[in-house]
């Protein structure tokens, strides 16, 4: 298990983590922005979304589960085209930041997916942040269980929010 804290967030979760995603990730946040991904050598920043379609166009499953409308820009490249490989939905009493890439490593800390959250912003612009990044199977497969009952909707029948969330785990509105 390692610490992950302020600006490490982007080395280890994004370009670590979530661009080296083979098969799958899952990720929860309660924020969810189109963060932009500097890539050495390039001269333009591409945005988060634009990474997780490509990784969806190979093939990798993007699950992501947020907790309030993701920001305009977020939504403006989701309304390109949403490949058939990422599913997003939400859910409005989600507050959990979670990242579960391959099934193998994860990160679980007060991160969410956003520049200021996962460092991809200067020194003194990103939040003050820190969660940890392990390895270890059973502390992931508790992640995903609970991860997978709220993407399920195992809590919506009892959920007393519902006033607020008039359709359980809403997908966003892409037209």
């Amino acid at each position: 298990m390692e610490l992950v804290a302020d600006g490490h967030h982007f080395q280890r979760v994004v370009r670590e983590g979530i661009l080296r995603a083979e098969t799958s990730v899952a990720i929860a946040t309660a924020d969810f922005k189109a963060m932009l991904v500097p890539s050495p050598g390039r001269r333009r920043a591409k945005s988060i979304v634009e990474h997780l379609r490509g990784l969806a166009d190979k093939g990798v499953e993007i699950r992501l589960l947020h907790g309030g409308v993701p920001s305009s820009a977020a939504l403006h490249e989701l309304r390109r085209v949403l490949p058939e490989g990422i599913t997003i939905r939400r859910c409005p009493r989600l507050h959990a930041k979670i990242v579960i890439v391959d099934c193998r490593s994860m990160y679980l800390g007060s991160a969410n997916l956003t520049g200021a959250g996962l460092g991809a912003k200067a020194d003194g612009k990103r939040n003050f942040e820190m969660g940890v990044w392990t390895l270890t199977p059973a502390l992931i497969d508790a992640a995903l269980e609970y991860f997978n009952a709220i993407w399920e909707g195992r809590h919506c029948p009892s959920c007393r929010r519902q006033a607020i969330c008039p359709v359980p785990l809403e997908e966003p509105a892409l037209t």
